[in-house]
């Protein structure tokens, strides 16, 4: 059984407990922040375990389809040991759509290490860290793809990394994709291109690819090396995200060589700004960002800080568009023994629709074992832990970052624990209301957008900021429109037969 890349390399910091607090944060201008003694009453289930058949060891976030369903990825298990594609469904019901390394020589690709993507035609997008159809030894047999796989389970691969010579398109993409404004994708591999050290890339749905930055272009790779987070997309129509290590500043964690990562912008079309270099207050990152609607981006750091464990417990940072960055808190810097509020953040926030942010911990919290957290904090700097995992029965160590689905529950894996010990699927609901996701999140006018959601049989009207737009209802879960002439940016709401259900993020209508 092979052991997923995602783990960090032992001669980095392995895992401890500590404790978070959080200082302030802004707001959403757009949102009502509600006080976190609404959120106590909270209710946790369990929705499945994993059994190695169908998966095994989930460590990343899901992603909410057409049909209502949950989809996602484990690195490990399935027919053949490598890795899986599964569905879950509110209920609970889990099934597997895709194992892979089903073919020879895994051509399909094994061991994805992150998410799925929705594209506008319903199907799912992926990556994996290995396989293809490309013979290497980057981790096996293969240097990694890019698939596509329907909600029935059937899956294509459309690149198969190592294809150019010399690996220049890239290599062992353990990050997952995301959807562009333009429709295509956008991702990184962490490993190849012209300078070994990972790239930058767009693909289109059909699978057209195209190389857009190679890191380490200079000495000692100050524009940093090794990407394997997620990208995201800003409003400004450019991608933000990090590298694991490089970077400008002497890293502690390597010897006082290279670097501690980078946080860095690209354009479409492949200019590359490194905004921040990291060092001892915040490294070390393996979660994606977030950017919250003060136009400011969030994210987590494994490694860092001032806690108590050695190269630090790890740090919430806040980093403004312009490279200006402060870390609102470190984890394990209260506490004597334990650490009740968690520590070791291997998954990003999530900015719900409350206008708190919500995470978990790997490690720590006040459960059976001190397996981890998952928290809320609100923009003022009020933390509160909202669930501690239990150990075994609960499930232990969440990995992934949580999903607020449109029935504005929070859903989410953790790494072990459940009936067999490698992992569950759970749902949290601390009464958050429904609410519409528009995929994507910007476009022009005429282009098409995918409306997500619960209860939109009978709906009756959807507008962009107040401009009406034609539609059609597809399903209960799922609506079909174009922005429409004379469009603006704003919330996009749509009128049920229950009630007026508004976008959980503003809609951004681009020249």
């Amino acid at each position: 059984m092979r052991q997923s890349t995602l783990v960090p390399p032992q001669n980095r910091k392995t895992f401890s407990m500590g404790k978070l607090r959080l200082a302030e944060m802004a707001c959403l201008a757009a949102l009502v922040c509600l006080p976190l003694r609404a959120l106590y009453a909270q209710t946790f289930t369990v929705l499945a375990s994993f059994d190695g058949v169908n998966g095994e060891l989930p460590q990343s976030s899901l992603v909410q389809g057409v049909n209502g369903s949950f989809y996602g990825t484990t690195p490990m298990g399935g027919s053949s040991t490598d890795g899986t594609v599964f569905e879950v469904t509110p209920a609970g019901q889990l099934k597997t759509l895709y194992s892979f390394c089903t073919l020879p020589n895994c051509a399909d690709g094994w061991q994805p290490e992150q998410g799925l993507v929705l594209g506008l035609n319903g199907n799912l997008y992926g990556t994996t860290a290995a396989g293809g159809k490309i013979l290497g030894s980057c981790l096996g047999p293969g240097c990694g793809t890019i698939f596509e796989i329907t909600p029935a389970g059937k899956l294509t691969v459309l690149h198969s990394f190592c294809s150019l010579p010399h690996c220049v398109d890239g290599a062992v993409p353990v990050a997952g994709l995301v959807l562009g404004s333009d429709g295509n994708f956008y991702g990184a591999a962490s490993k190849g291109g012209q300078f070994l050290r990972g790239t930058v890339f767009k693909i289109t749905p059909e699978g057209k690819f195209t190389l857009l930055y190679s890191f380490c272009s200079q000495k000692n790779c100050p524009d940093g090396s090794y990407p394997i987070t997620n990208l995201i997309q800003a409003p400004n129509g450019n991608f933000y995200g990090s590298t694991y290590d490089g970077g400008a500043v002497v890293c502690p964690f390597f010897q006082n060589t290279y670097g501690c990562g980078t946080i860095f912008e690209i354009t479409p079309a492949g200019q590359l700004t490194t905004l921040y270099n990291f060092g001892t207050v915040a490294g070390l990152l393996q979660a994606p960002l977030a950017q919250a609607a003060n136009g400011n981006f969030y994210g987590t750091s494994l490694n860092g800080g001032t806690g108590k464990c050695g190269y630090g417990c790890g740090t919430v940072f806040e980093i403004t568009p312009a490279g200006e960055l402060t870390t609102p808190y470190s984890f394990c810097t209260e506490g004597t023994i334990s650490c009740p509020d968690g520590a070791y953040p291997m998954a990003g926030l999530v900015l719900a629709t409350d206008g708190n942010f919500y995470g978990t911990t790997s490690t720590g919290g006040e459960g059976a074992g001190e397996t981890g957290t998952v928290f809320a904090i609100t923009p003022d700097g009020a933390l509160h832990t909202v669930h501690n995992f239990g150990g075994i029965s609960t499930g232990q160590m969440p990995q992934g970052t949580l999903l607020q689905a449109t029935d504005g529950r929070f859903y989410g894996v953790t790494h072990g624990g459940g009936a067999s010990n490698i992992g569950i699927v759970f749902q949290l609901s601390v009464g958050l209301a429904r609410f519409v996701q528009s995929v994507p999140t910007a476009g022009t006018v005429g282009a098409k957008v995918l409306i997500l959601g619960n209860g939109l049989t009978g709906t009756t009207s959807v507008t962009f900021n107040g401009t009406p737009a034609t539609f059609t209802v597809s399903r209960n879960t799922a609506i079909r429109t174009t922005v429409p002439v004379g469009a603006t940016t704003g919330t996009l709401e749509v009128t049920t037969p229950s009630g007026t259900l508004k976008s959980n993020v503003v809609f951004q209508v681009n020249p």
